[in-house]
């Protein structure tokens, strides 16, 4: 009896420590997540000037994979150096324009007899 008191401690005691491990890794990813977070918003900063940053929160708020997309290819421009000045609402406008598919007009006609 001893000897299976003593096999569900040696147990419970290394379910404990799995559960420990799995948890500090999950907090390393939630801290290399912010960090690329915080990394995004620095290199978007120097990007972008303030109301071209404004138009991407509120397209971020509507569409937030679109944002997504968009905020990956100012950042790829940006370290591959092909931006020259910062991106600016008129700019970022016709990018968008660019990247968002254009809205079909559908029209309803309903006959009545």
């Amino acid at each position: 009896m001893d000897e299976e008191l003593e096999k569900l401690r040696k147990k419970r005691i290394q379910e404990l420590q799995q559960e420990e491990q799995l948890q500090q890794s999950m907090e390393g990813q939630e801290e290399q997540q912010k960090q690329f977070e915080e990394q995004k918003k620095m290199i978007l900063r120097s990007v972008l000037t303030p109301k071209a940053r404004e138009r991407l929160n509120n397209i971020k708020l509507a569409r937030p994979n679109i944002c997504d997309e968009i905020e990956n290819q100012l950042i790829m421009l940006a370290q591959s150096g092909r931006l020259n000045q910062k991106i600016d609402d008129d700019q970022l406008r016709q990018l968008l324009q660019r990247i968002i598919p254009k809205k079909r007009d559908i029209n309803i006609n309903i006959k009545r007899r």
